[in-house]
């Protein structure tokens, strides 16, 4: 899956170190990913179109390569960079290139809705010793958000229920999945959300684990569970457009997935679920 880098190693520790010349800076404008080549510029490359240091945000590190952001895009940035969707970091060469990319934006979303002060306005700044804004005046401090999610696998024998989301144009199935409300606990969401988009009884939840999804700011969190009584779908058709029961056999393949999702459904295909 996306965080599975190994022997590489994803350091995040908050620190603030100087960027040197084979670093690579992670460039986003609203619209998408602005590359160099297809793959992250370097320091160099952005001392070259004008860029300081000083423009520069550190994120993280993989290994001994330092991930930096930057700050402001300026209009000789987006003219010698290639502009790219987002979804580019998914496929860039590399081993570790997509969790960089996926953690990257995470950040970069939260620096930016994060520019002001939510309780007095103010600018907030950049903190010195955590990773956090802070509002000059009020004090008022906000940490990166991360938003729970679940993934949840119904089962019923040698079927599983797949899904395709109503405002995607992709061809992809999925697995039932959502956020955790206020004063749910992940078992009482995993229970609400198959109820709600596909109108099932489920039981015998088991956990199966966990993984960062820095695409959307979440942490998803996947679920077994087996089908309890009537299977008959009812889908909620404001969040799909399709729901169906699909046999072991019939799961389409999915190579090396990077997802959660994608990862319970080929253990399902392969007949590697868990089965007590």
């Amino acid at each position: 899956m996306l965080q599975e880098i190994a022997p590489h190693v994803y350091h995040n520790e908050f620190q603030n170190p100087k960027p040197r010349e084979t670093d690579l800076v992670t460039v986003f404008d609203g619209r998408g990913a602005l590359l160099d080549g297809g793959r992250y510029p370097t320091v160099t490359r952005m001392r070259k179109l004008g860029v300081s240091d000083e423009d520069l945000v550190y994120l993280f590190s993989i290994d001994d390569t330092a991930f930096f952001l930057l700050w402001e895009v300026t209009d000789a940035v987006r003219g010698g960079l290639e502009m790219d969707r987002v979804e580019a970091c998914r496929t860039m060469e590399g081993p570790y290139m997509a969790l960089a990319g996926a953690t990257a934006l995470h950040l970069y979303r939260w620096y930016r809705a994060n520019q002001f002060c939510g309780c007095c306005g103010t600018p907030n700044q950049r903190d010195e010793k955590e990773r956090a804004m802070r509002c000059p005046v009020c004090n008022a401090i906000v940490y990166p958000t991360i938003a729970p999610a679940i993934v949840v696998a119904i089962r019923d024998g040698d079927r599983i229920v797949l899904t395709k989301y109503a405002d995607r144009a992709t061809p992809r199935y999925a697995l039932i999945a959502g956020f955790i409300e206020i004063g749910e606990t992940m078992e009482d969401t995993v229970h609400r959300e198959a109820m709600e988009e596909v109108g099932l009884k489920i039981k015998n939840l088991r956990y199966h684990g966990n993984q960062p999804w820095g695409f959307s700011g979440t942490l998803m969190l996947g679920f077994w569970a087996d089908l309890d009584g009537d299977d008959t779908i009812t889908l909620d058709r404001q969040e799909l457009k399709e729901g169906v029961w699909v046999r072991r056999e019939d799961v389409p393949e999915t190579p090396n997935p990077l997802d959660l999702t994608h990862t319970m459904m080929e253990l399902f295909r392969k007949g590697l679920d868990p089965k007590d």
